[in-house]
């Protein structure tokens, strides 16, 4: 097979479409033929040199896909060479094939198509585990979701709104805060002109970015608010007053899906089925896809994910 290789830390031309040995499923993984894989923000720090990938983990980049099973692993039931699939991953998903275990395929969602199905797997699970099953994020309450418009954002916005939350959103430019409230938001703050600190208090907020945001996160939040931190964009350090946490009796948490155990993926991934599925089957949750790019050219890809300029999802296609 071939897949997308770093050959060193770099900007996008240090990715290669090059020759790999073909998986093999162990006990309890299937192989599937890659149809699509999606681009996340986790996949630039991989290129960058600043993922470590635990032992074992694929060295190429890609935490979703979209395909056809095509072996079977020891112990496997319940799916069948042929089956189409998307999957959620620890690594591997830029190629041409990748091994996953059982626990965390999922079915097609009724109306979406293979390729499309790509965008699904880690945007949904990311969104589901950190809202719902970490922030208790529950109806009635106020939700802040930084950067609304990209993968993540696009679906923290539509779920919380079918969970019946309020949602504030942070985007970059008058017409994105007109795209934000387009898909759901009930406000959308410009961070270019304004302040989101000034139009809390927020219940929960899920933010994307990290670094210089942290005490302004924490002074916006509201009495038994929740912050979940899940991405470093402005970097790896951040002030904290300890009084606004504690006064507020305030919760900070920072989590990752990637580096969670199969057991514990497996666990979110049977959530999103029994809960998220039928909010897309039933179109309270809409797929946006910004645009798809062959998979040998990856590195057009980063390009346009590191420009800042998509809504929703890029798109990687095995043609």
């Amino acid at each position: 097979m071939k897949a997308v290789s770093i050959k060193e830390p770099g900007g996008p031309e240090v990715l290669e479409w090059t020759e790999a040995a073909d998986p093999t499923p162990a006990v309890g993984e299937v192989v599937i033929d890659v149809v699509a894989s999606a681009l996340n923000r986790a996949d630039v720090m991989q290129r960058w040199g600043l993922y470590p990938l635990a032992p074992g983990t694929s060295p190429y980049p890609g935490l979703e896909v979209s395909g056809r099973i095509s072996a079977l692993g020891e112990g496997v039931t319940g799916w069948r060479v042929g089956d189409e699939a998307c999957a959620l991953l620890t690594g591997g998903g830029y190629a041409q094939k990748v091994a996953v275990p059982a626990g965390q395929l999922l079915t097609i969602p009724k109306g979406i198509d293979l390729v499309e199905a790509a965008a699904l797997p880690e945007v949904t699970a990311t969104v589901w585990s950190n809202l719902v099953m970490t922030a208790r994020l529950r109806k009635g309450e106020t939700l802040l979701v930084h950067g609304g418009l990209g993968g993540v954002g696009t679906f923290a916005i539509q779920i919380a709104k079918a969970l019946g939350a309020r949602v504030v959103t942070t985007v970059g430019g008058p017409e994105k805060v007109a795209r934000a409230l387009e898909l759901g938001a009930d406000a959308a703050i410009d961070y270019r002109t304004e302040d989101f600190a000034e139009f809390g208090p927020y219940d929960v907020i899920l933010d994307v970015i990290g670094g210089d945001y942290l005490e302004r996160n924490i002074r916006s939040l509201g009495p038994d608010g929740r912050l979940v931190v899940i991405g470093l964009q402005n970097g790896l350090e951040g002030r904290l007053n300890l009084a606004d946490i504690v006064f507020k009796r305030a919760s900070v948490f920072g989590t990752t899906l990637r580096t969670r155990s199969k057991e514990q993926k497996a666990e979110i991934v049977a959530e999103v089925r029994d809960k998220v599925w039928p909010m897309i089957e039933s179109g309270a949750v809409r797929l946006l896809i910004d645009q798809t790019v062959p998979m040998s050219e990856a590195a057009e890809g980063h390009r346009l994910m590191e420009a800042g300029g998509h809504v929703g999802k890029i798109l990687l296609v095995n043609e």
